[in-house]
């Protein structure tokens, strides 16, 4: 079940964060080269490219939750047992689960503003409310990500795998 899951997070938000960083790629060069030869540069290109930075930042959430690539204190996990090790994971995973649900709800409340008052970016006159909804879906499936894991076991990434028995712990 679990490897189903992680091929639908990395089918769903995965791709959605590789297409929008391969389209501010495009956008850039795009950009840069009517700059250059043109003397025009793409009309709205900035707000372009703050979009989709939210959409590769937002996108990328539920992979890195699920993959465990967060930033890791782990100065200490030699001295903890591996029983108190299980229920600090849980604890970890629950808090995050908390604070990210919250952040979606703040999100859906700040989207239903911008919906509201019909905020717009300055140059397109893009919808402002659609990305906000959006930002709050990944922050709500990445709470769901810590959640699962509070009662999964989560999978282990390659780079926080414990040495092998005669080996010692990289420096």
């Amino acid at each position: 079940m679990l490897k189903m899951l992680e091929r639908a997070l990395r089918w769903s938000s995965g791709l959605m964060a590789a297409m929008a960083l391969f389209s501010i790629m495009w956008l850039t060069v795009v950009d840069v080269t009517g700059r250059k030869f043109f003397s025009h540069s793409v009309p709205g290109g900035l707000e372009l490219t703050e979009i989709l930075m939210v959409i590769v930042i937002f996108g990328a959430l539920p992979l890195v939750s699920w993959r465990g690539e967060h930033v890791v204190f782990d100065s200490l996990d030699a001295f903890t047992p591996d029983w108190l090790r299980s229920i600090q994971t849980r604890i970890v995973n629950l808090v995050s689960a908390a604070v990210f649900g919250f952040l979606a709800r703040l999100m859906v409340m700040r989207a239903e503003r911008f919906a509201e008052y019909g905020d717009t970016t300055v140059h397109l006159q893009l919808s402002i409310a659609p990305v906000a909804w959006m930002m709050a879906g990944f922050l709500l499936l990445t709470a769901l990500v810590h959640l699962l894991f509070v009662f999964v076991a989560a999978p282990t990434p390659s780079h926080h795998m414990a040495p092998a028995a005669g080996e010692r712990a990289a420096p």
